[in-house]
């Protein structure tokens, strides 16, 4: 048998093998496929494990270090994604914005949270990316007794 090392280990971690109860009904050809596109994805991981690992210039090199990094930054990812879509469901839905209440539990943060999770660089980010201006803040300078 073939000794196994962390890569092993990491894809076993990352990329399990489906099993009869990931597919409905144990249906037998649902999980052929299934473990045909896992083995795929498994391949190309360990793939690139393995050239990450052979081809690091640093010497202190350690793929599971290197793995929660990268896991890492697909958390602040998601978490600039999910602001960007608070900002642009508060700021940019037309007649009503969608409610805080809601959001909240859609991003699994308190009303509070919710409210503070995107700041006004957001919203003009979502305003270059989709070509219009938020409505909330344009009914705010419509009020605005200075603007006049």
């Amino acid at each position: 048998m073939a000794k196994r090392d962390m890569i092993d280990d990491l894809v076993d971690l990352l990329y399990p093998w489906p099993g009869p109860e990931d597919v409905p009904d144990g249906d037998e050809d649902m999980l052929d496929a299934a473990r045909d596109a896992v083995a795929e994805e498994r391949e190309k991981y360990e793939q690139n494990l393995r050239m990450a690992e052979e081809h690091s210039e640093d010497p202190q090199f350690d793929v599971l270090l290197s793995e929660i990094s990268a896991a890492r930054r697909e958390m602040r990812a998601a978490e600039a994604r999910m602001r960007t879509l608070v900002a642009y469901g508060r700021e940019f839905i037309k007649p009503q914005p969608y409610q805080l209440k809601d959001l909240a539990a859609a991003t699994g943060m308190s009303i509070s949270g919710t409210r503070s999770s995107y700041t006004i660089e957001v919203v003009a980010s979502v305003a270059r990316r989709i070509g219009r201006q938020p409505q909330r803040l344009l009914l705010a300078l419509d009020e605005d007794p200075s603007t006049d």
